[in-house]
């Protein structure tokens, strides 16, 4: 009896050893799991926290773009700190189901969580949009083009759509004047019909009640002192002159004259790299023809800047009624009030011309 007792006592003790290695072991797997989790939860923490941009930079998102895409842009640039990192982020926030298309600009300090949402919201940077110094619709939408998604073929045949010309007041003519060059901030999703719709508040924006006085002073609608504002850049470079070009060619308005301004036969032709009109030019069958059709063409013969149709409204009051480029070919312009003047000046002007073999 007593033996059994001892054993059942051994049995129990042993039990009870037992316990506390299993306890201990235990524990310590618990302890490790924990520290694995604890270095897991901190990765993935660091993946979606930390900072996650080596060199700023900008990628362009097409319309329809794949995730694959997307990550083949930001690769290319070289932005990513942890390409990695991104991905397991953009997959968690189920950011390759709401691709945007747009310009994103990635700066440094941005982490992965900020970079998603950023992509994922469409929260996109606005591009510069510029242009100036063009003459053609053509040249508006190929310069145009270079900033925006839409290209230059889909931008010129909204443009010329005759139901887009006539929604906003305007003719094929007179709808240049509605573009006014500037630096203007948009987004690179801009579609054709939201570029031209800004345009037109941009117009509507310039003509403010003081410009609209001035222009109905001198008789001229919006689009009438554009399309002088247009001749008048043409013909001098000089923003000192610009002023006194316009008044001379307003003095032959009021009385009547023709404008005979080379610039309307130039662009009658086509051709801005005429140096010299020769007589038989001057016969072109065109509305823009000014040494045949009275008064201003039917609409601008460019796309003036503000300079120019300020100068317009802010024409110099003088008796001028002819010009002609100075013989010294320094850009300048001589004035006349009478013809004698006038031919005598460009006489001189001929002169120069056939002097230094310039005959077209």
């Amino acid at each position: 009896m007593q033996n059994k007792i001892d054993k059942m006592d051994l049995n129990t003790r042993n039990r009870i050893m037992l316990f506390p290695k299993l306890n201990k072991i235990i524990i310590l797997i618990f302890a490790v799991a924990f520290v694995l989790a604890a270095l897991y939860g901190y990765r993935l923490f660091g993946y979606t926290f930390d900072e996650n941009v080596k060199n700023a930079g900008s990628i362009t998102i097409p319309e329809n773009a794949s995730f694959e895409q997307v990550l083949d842009s930001i690769s290319k640039q070289d932005i990513l700190i942890n390409e990695k990192a991104f991905k397991w982020v953009a997959k968690k926030k189920n950011y390759p189901s709401f691709i945007k298309a747009g310009k994103y600009v990635f700066t440094k300090g941005m982490n992965t969580n900020a970079i998603v949402n950023m992509l994922k919201a469409g929260n996109q940077k606005p591009v510069t949009v510029t242009f100036n110094n063009v003459r053609f619709m053509e040249d508006l939408a190929g310069k145009v083009a270079k900033y925006i998604a839409p290209d230059s073929a889909a931008l010129i045949n909204y443009l010329r759509s005759p139901e887009v010309i006539a929604q906003y007041g305007f003719d094929q003519h007179s709808f240049h004047a509605m573009f006014i060059p500037n630096t203007y901030e948009m987004y690179w999703t801009t579609t054709p019909e939201q570029f031209v719709d800004r345009m037109n508040a941009e117009y509507r924006r310039f003509w403010n009640p003081q410009r609209l006085a001035k222009a109905d002073s001198l008789g001229l609608t919006p689009a009438q002192a554009i399309t002088l504002a247009s001749i008048v850049q043409e013909e001098t470079i000089k923003a000192d002159e610009k002023p006194v070009v316009a008044g001379l060619y307003l003095n032959r308005i009021r009385k009547g004259m023709l404008l005979q301004a080379d610039p309307t036969v130039k662009y009658a032709l086509g051709d801005f790299s005429i140096q010299r009109i020769l007589t038989k030019q001057l016969e072109i069958d065109s509305p823009y023809n000014t040494y045949k059709f009275a008064g201003l063409p039917p609409g601008p013969i460019n796309f003036p800047e503000i300079s120019s149709i300020d100068a317009v409204l802010n024409a110099d009051n003088n008796k001028y009624l002819y010009m002609c480029a100075k013989e010294d070919f320094s850009g300048y312009h001589n004035f006349a009030r009478t013809l004698s003047q006038h031919n005598a000046n460009a006489t001189r002007y001929r002169n120069a011309l056939n002097a230094n073999k310039i005959y077209k």
